[in-house]
């Protein structure tokens, strides 16, 4: 004797707007939480009149009239208003109203649900009736199954004996319980009310019971959005202990809905959490708040963003980012942990070929080893770039303008203005190659306050100046192609440029060793306090970021580069250059590789020999001892089912705190070292990764992770581990241990340990 199918293995093989059994799709998890993913509401039932003639098409049609009953055999679908019946055989008693189906019963109402079954028996215009055997196949690869179906006036739909699933059930064995299944003892949809109820529900795990349910309410899913509770998080974190979040989710209107989270542990808090969403005609606000109680002081935090279009080339926006503390964001494991807050309001334009921006920022320090008196305020920015359409000698002119006025408590306070041109024109020679004419100027105007003061330690407290340097720059590359057939082809390109400037500014620096008494430069510096020199800006016309510090001189700069492309995509590709000027370069500190009339040598390597492996570095060598100052370098190799990576940074100085005491004209002698590796597998359905960094300068390691993850079509399991190693104010370090199960369609469930 077979094995009889699993219910789920019969539903009918229709995908539908089945509102009745999409019902059951979301029992954990409200359809408000998914607004953005749901359809369109359907429109409301309307009411049938018995009056309203009823009209039917069948293959056959046979009438009783003593007992005034009509049957109808094959393909018969019967209609009334907006409601149809379709069914192998329909009898319908026109005494009673009473329609009786059999046979792959599909029953179809306004509202756009589909229902099937194999009997059906309805009245009252088929607002009322039962169903026997009542399937279906659901959007998103749910599956509806029940004993029996009774609907009430169309208001109200009653389901006996529910099981829902989203996973696929073993064609070569339909006996076989799916992954996961729910049963229902009962199910109620109210329909007016917009409801689902649930009695008896029970949650099976390969057909074994795992998890029961006395009593379930959710939103009817027709709706796209709807006030209920939320799937709560649970979790253990070192600075809370045991903690679970309950989010209430709150639909206010069409337009505007709320997600508020109380947070309750055993070792801190209370919090409450909030987000706000608001939707307009032209843009949309986010707000995230909370408040809480962090070892007896209070904290408190708010993240919010919104963007509105003005019209089709003008928009404005904000973001606003705020905490108490560093330790508040730490100890409720909130987005935005960072030791610097950023808030910013802007006004930008887009045109042909054209873009401006005015905006106003300010910084929070949250961090120990972040002075917040000496974050500046940014108020306001403008900046404006243009670039043009070929003129009739073939160049194309480009200009940025701008302005600014930063303001700090403690520190350099500068207003300035500046302006950008530069016109290029390329051109190809008799022989291929390439050359290309630069005609740049840069320009700005100052006026300072605290200019004695980090980061531009000036000579004196105020100074109202201006500084300009307009260079010239030719650059020259020959392409030599050589076709090698089946060996691909290949690419040697020598490249020359020739630039030409005023000397420029030394801005201060010092010679090796010596620590100037004041700077002699009264130009402030904003935007030049962090460079790095590498084969990328070999041939920038200035290697400061900004134009606060401008690198003016008569130079060249030279590089050979070379390429082997194969037929099958493996390449080798590098390139190794350097700089040379009339003169030294005073407005680079010693240590940078710039600072000399012979640059530092610089290259990369960018190999690919087969689809398994990669390699990309950067390096930087002393110009004469060939002493590795800079490398950074990313290989990754193997299939998709075991690859591998590793990675290595080495700097030989760190810039970043050069400019917060008075500059001694060399840059910190402290490296920066280190490594990295990672492994990630995949193999059907499965995904497994791991990942360490490591500082060799200090010996200690950075962070380790590890994950996992298993995913079908209608389950997920995630489950990763992180360990930090440095510490956030002070905690010594922390380690994440996250799982998450999502049965798709119907809700996540998680643990977060910290």
């Amino acid at each position: 004797m077979a094995d009889r199918p699993h219910p789920l293995a019969a539903a009918p093989r229709l995908r539908a707007a089945l509102l009745l059994g999409a019902a059951l799709a979301a029992l954990w998890v409200p359809r408000a939480a998914q607004a953005q993913f749901s359809s369109a509401r359907a429109p409301a039932s309307q009411p049938v009149s018995k009056s309203d003639p009823v009209f039917y098409t069948a293959d056959a049609t046979s009438y009783d009239r003593d007992g005034g009953l009509v049957t109808l055999s094959g393909h018969v679908e019967i209609w009334q208003g907006a409601r149809v019946i379709r069914a192998d055989q329909v009898t319908y008693d026109r005494d009673t109203g009473v329609a009786a189906a059999r046979g792959n019963v599909a029953l179809l109402d306004p509202s756009g649900q589909v229902v099937f079954a194999d009997y059906a028996e309805l009245t009252q215009g088929m607002k009322d009736g039962v169903l026997t055997n009542m399937r279906a196949l659901l959007p998103d690869n749910g599956r509806l199954a029940a004993n029996g179906a009774r609907r009430t006036d169309a208001q109200v739909n009653e389901l006996s004996r529910a099981i829902y699933s989203t996973c696929n059930v073993c064609l070569q064995h339909p006996e076989r319980a799916p992954l996961w299944d729910l049963r229902a003892r009962t199910a109620v949809q109210d329909v007016a009310n917009k409801r689902m109820e649930y009695q008896d529900a029970v949650l099976d795990f390969y057909g074994v019971p795992v998890a029961w349910f006395p009593y379930l309410t959710h939103p009817d899913p027709t709706q796209r959005r709807a006030s209920g509770l939320l799937v709560p998080s649970i979790g253990f974190s070192k600075h809370l202990g045991a903690f679970v979040r309950q989010p209430y989710f709150w639909a206010i209107d069409g337009a505007t809905d709320a997600t508020i989270t109380p947070l309750l542990a055993t070792r801190n808090g209370p919090a409450l959490e909030a987000q706000l969403r608001h939707a307009f005609n032209n843009g949309k606000l986010t707000v995230n708040m909370s408040a809480g109680d962090d070892h007896g002081q209070g904290g408190e935090d708010i993240f919010a963003n919104g963007q509105f279009a003005i019209n089709d080339e003008w928009r404005w926006g904000f973001d606003l980012q705020r905490a108490s503390t560093i330790t508040y964001l730490r100890d409720f494991h909130l987005p935005g942990i960072a030791p610097v807050l950023t808030s910013q309001i802007y006004l930008e334009g887009f045109g042909q070929g054209a873009y401006t921006k005015l905006d106003a920022r300010a910084y929070q320090g949250l961090s120990s080893n972040t002075v917040s008196s000496q974050l500046p305020y940014v108020l306001p920015r403008y900046e404006y770039s243009f670039v043009g359409e070929p003129d009739a000698l073939g160049g194309r002119t480009s200009v940025d303008a701008g302005a600014f006025n930063i303001v700090r408590k403690v520190g350099t306070n500068t207003e300035r203005a500046s302006l950008r041109v530069d016109w290029e024109r390329p051109a190809t020679g008799a022989v291929g190659d390439l050359w290309k004419l630069v005609l740049h100027a840069d320009g700005a105007g100052y006026y300072a306050r605290q200019l004695d003061q980090q980061p531009s330690w000036g000579p004196r407290n105020s100074a109202d100046t201006a500084q300009g340097m307009p260079t010239a720059a030719l650059e020259w590359r020959w392409p030599l192609v050589r076709d090698a057939g089946n060996w691909g082809s290949q690419v040697v390109e020598p490249i020359v440029q020739l630039i030409g400037a005023p000397q420029g500014s030394k801005y201060g620096m010092a010679a090796p060793g010596v620590i100037p008494a004041y700077l002699n430069t009264l130009i402030p510096n904003e935007d030049s306090l962090d460079f790095d020199f590498t084969d990328a800006n070999l041939f920038s016309l200035n290697r400061f970021p900004g134009i606060d510090r401008l690198e003016g001189g008569t130079r060249a700069n030279v590089a050979l580069h070379g390429a082997w492309y194969f037929p099958a995509g493996q390449k080798l590709d590098a390139q190794v250059g350097q700089g040379y000027r009339t003169h030294t370069e005073g407005a680079f500190p010693y240590g940078s590789g710039l600072q000399g009339k012979v640059t530092d040598v610089v290259s990369h390597v960018d190999y690919a020999p087969n689809p398994w492996f990669d390699l990309l570095s950067r390096q930087r060598f002393a110009q004469q001892s060939m002493q590795l100052h800079f490398a950074d370098a990313v290989a990754s190799g193997g299939p998709d089912w075991l690859r591998l990576s590793a990675g290595y940074l080495y700097s030989s100085y760190n810039p970043y705190s050069y400019y917060d005491s008075v500059p001694t004209g060399s840059l910190p002698t402290i490296p920066r070292n280190e490594v990295s590796a990672g492994v990630g597998t995949r193999y059907g359905r499965w995904r497994v990764s791991a990942n360490a960094r490591r500082d060799i300068q200090t010996g200690q390691m950075v962070s380790v992770g590890a994950g996992g993850a298993y995913e079908d079509e209608c389950f997920v399991f995630d489950v990763s581990y992180f360990r930090r190693y440095y510490s956030i104010a002070g905690d010594n370090g922390s380690s994440t241990l996250l799982f998450q199960i999502t049965f798709k369609t119907v809700g996540t469930i998680g643990f977060n340990g910290l």
